[in-house]
């Protein structure tokens, strides 16, 4: 195991003291895989998961964990899920795996949100890591040259579909000094679904694995 994967499962573990019953939400994504291992060790004090995506859908069954869908289960009490990116506000770049959508759900639908990633991924400003936008194929043109009028330089996701039938443009060259105000913007150009900019809903713990051990920042 590499010292980032190392650090990935670190984190991951330490997330396992929030479960606390329940049915819980998960999201996608190599740390993720590394919470879902251990979170069936103690699938006995859940009542089940929600799943941001087929890959994790297959994974958590696999471990005998019931999944559930949202609309059947209600309000989450926790959603554990990873970031490409967080600045210190816990405001996160998230899809680079394709499920950023059916995250931002299953966040939305969360009373906390637990991010768990490797120190690297805590940045000082967002934007280094390509945006995701997910967007109805029809409209992936129209869309792409109205990111060209915000600075950005999209580049389709060639051969990617996403778990709900959509197309992913990655969004290069943005520096996002207002997460917040962006990530309105976005969503509202005509055909997007949505994109990976999670500021309106935050992460509201980030635990980072480190060399020395997990660090955790909250809001």
């Amino acid at each position: 195991m590499s010292d980032q994967d190392a650090m990935k499962k670190q984190a991951a573990e330490a997330a396992l003291s929030y479960v606390e019953g329940g049915v819980i939400g998960v999201g996608t994504g190599s740390t993720v895989n590394h919470f879902i291992d251990a979170l069936a060790g103690i699938k006995g004090r859940i009542d089940g998961a929600v799943s941001s995506s087929v890959a994790s859908t297959t994974r958590l069954e696999a471990h005998g964990i019931r999944v559930l869908d949202l609309n059947a289960a209600g309000e989450l009490s926790l959603y554990v899920d990873g970031a490409d990116e967080s600045n210190e506000r816990l405001e996160l770049i998230k899809g680079g795996g394709g499920a950023l959508t059916r995250e931002k759900i299953v966040a939305a639908a969360s009373r906390q949100f637990v991010c768990i990633a490797d120190e690297s991924k805590l940045v000082r400003v967002l934007g280094a890591f390509p945006l995701p936008v997910e967007v109805i194929p029809m409209a992936r043109s129209f869309v792409a040259r109205e990111l060209v009028r915000l600075g950005g330089s999209p580049v389709w996701r060639d051969g990617f579909v996403t778990d709900n039938g959509n197309q992913i443009l990655d969004v290069q060259n943005l520096e996002i000094l207002e997460p917040a105000k962006l990530e309105q913007t976005i969503n509202n150009i005509a055909g997007v679904v949505t994109v990976g900019i999670f500021a309106l809903r935050p992460a509201d713990v980030l635990i980072l694995g480190t060399p020395d051990g997990p660090r955790t920042l909250r809001r």
